[in-house]
């Protein structure tokens, strides 16, 4: 098979597909590590390897899509858009100002999953907090990152987790 063949429909089902792949061996990793060390050995592993990994996705994507290094805020947005979860979560962006927008994933396909299964909210915070201030401050090093809200926090029903940007 020649992917250079396939049609525009394929090639996005093919794109959904490695996402729902990813995500699954995400999720399974994680688990394993959970089942033999415990949650707080997972979460510390889970926690450094984002902090490699969201890295090397924001270059991949500044250097796939031309997004320049200090492209500031609008070039924090645009690569947002073409991280690999976002073809799996709804997500918006909410309170935006000259200086700072926030983020919110208003469907996490990882979070909904449990929901269905009657578990309680992944407590990602703490993994969330590395991966997207190292997100940000790749894109621009001028970027802060602020936690609006991540489980295990309380959060509204409109979104699981939201991250305020600013310079």
């Amino acid at each position: 098979m020649n992917i250079e063949n396939l049609s525009k429909e394929q090639l996005i089902g093919m794109l959904n597909d490695f996402a729902k792949n990813w995500l699954a061996h995400d999720g399974l990793w994680f688990q394993a590590v959970e089942q033999d060390f415990g949650m707080e050995a997972a979460i510390k592993c889970d926690t450094d390897a984002w902090r490699k990994f969201t890295v090397i996705e924001a270059r991949r994507i500044m250097k796939r899509h031309n997004i320049p290094e200090n492209s500031g805020l609008e070039g924090l947005k645009k690569a947002l858009g073409f991280r690999l979860y976002s073809r799996l979560n709804i997500q918006s962006f909410a309170h935006e100002t000259e200086n700072s927008f926030e983020f919110q994933m208003n469907d996490c396909r990882v979070q909904s999953a449990r929901n269905r299964k009657g578990l309680p909210d992944f407590p990602c915070k703490s993994v969330g907090l590395v991966e997207y201030t190292e997100f940000a401050k790749t894109i621009d090093p001028r970027i802060k990152t602020t936690c609006t809200a991540c489980p295990p926090d309380d959060h509204p029903d409109d979104f699981y987790c939201a991250w305020k940007f600013y310079i």
